[in-house]
């Protein structure tokens, strides 16, 4: 029988061996998370605050960012003290958390993301019926049922995950702990457990997938019957930023964790995870907040309320400029 040392903790590589560059890269990836944080929790605060966007669109959308806000909190605050201290190593405890966390709630994001494409084929196809089936109580049994099933599928990915004997290297080419490193070095014999909660993931997204585009094969199909083209774009002002959301989500999550398995990490499976975990928390406030005239007139509002009027005055035409006529500004300064 081979001598075999089981592995206790894990060494985490990051970007860069020499530690002044690895210190650039944890200031760089903290300043990316404090743009994260706060846009996100802007939209949170929106949402939560203004009585106009008690919407079941919005409060999906609210959802959506305290999961980005959770998701990203797990590897990126860790990257950001191991590359200030330079202590890269990381338990096996602390691992499993991270892989836990990242899964629960990834796959709570896209189970909301689903529940948002719900939302907008009965807004756009079923407008009569829309008050009563996305009422406040079926928007919270959505959005619970997204949370528990994120955290029921993480729970059993990271429980078949950590089921296996680690041996050999201890040393994860990655920033965190991911699946796919973890699996180069394991040591068991057999991996048809962790290929199965593999599987059980690949099957839940490919459902949800085909969700979205049936729910939005009818959106478009309705959207195209409107005979104005201002009808037709209102529809699809509410429906591209959730597409586009949805879309960039499930194609970084595809170039992470469906890319071609290999012996050894190069660089491009670091961008790509970088991608994975930044680039969806950090468009999601962009593309819900560029063009969204009710996100734009709610700070406007929010403003109005903390700040003195003539310091609001100025800054109404850049925030809101249809919301800039002097009869709007009456309407809420009396609201």
């Amino acid at each position: 029988m081979p001598n075999v040392t089981r592995i206790t903790g894990f060494i985490l590589m990051g970007f860069s061996d020499v530690p002044e560059l690895q210190t650039v890269c944890g200031l760089f990836f903290l300043v990316m998370y404090l743009a994260v944080i706060m846009s996100n929790f802007l939209i949170i605060t929106l949402i939560t605050l203004d009585l106009k966007l008690q919407t079941p669109m919005y409060f999906f959308l609210k959802n959506l960012s305290l999961l980005d806000v959770l998701f990203i909190s797990v590897p990126i605050p860790n990257f950001f003290i191991n590359s200030i201290t330079q202590n890269n190593s990381i338990s096996i405890l602390g691992c499993a958390l991270q892989v836990l966390l990242m899964t629960s709630f990834a796959s709570g994001d896209l189970f909301v993301l689903t529940a948002m494409s719900y939302d907008r084929y009965i807004a756009i196809c079923s407008p009569l019926h829309y008050e009563a089936i996305m009422s406040r109580s079926n928007c919270v049994l959505m959005a619970g049922i997204s949370w528990a099933t994120g955290v029921l599928f993480g729970t059993l990915y990271t429980a078949c995950t950590f089921s296996m004997p680690f041996c050999g290297s201890c040393v994860i080419p990655q920033f965190f702990c991911d699946v796919p490193s973890l699996l180069r070095i394991s040591c068991s014999d057999t991996l048809v457990v962790i290929y199965t909660s593999l599987g059980i993931g690949v099957c839940l997204g490919i459902s949800c997938f085909i969700c979205v585009v049936i729910s939005y094969f009818y959106i478009f199909s309705t959207v195209l019957k409107i005979r104005t083209t201002k009808g037709q774009s209102k529809a699809f002002a509410t429906c591209l930023p959730h597409l586009t959301v949805f879309s960039v989500f499930i194609a970084t999550a595809c170039f992470d964790y469906l890319k071609p398995p290999s012996n050894t990490a190069s660089i491009a499976d670091r961008v790509f995870s970088v991608l994975y975990i930044v680039l969806p928390p950090s468009l999601n406030p962009v593309i819900y907040s560029l063009r969204n005239t009710d996100i734009k007139c709610a700070l406007r509002r929010l403003q109005q309320n903390l700040c003195p009027r003539r310091l609001l005055h100025l800054t109404v035409q850049s925030i809101c400029p249809q919301c800039s006529g002097s009869h709007f500004t009456n309407k809420f300064y009396n609201y």
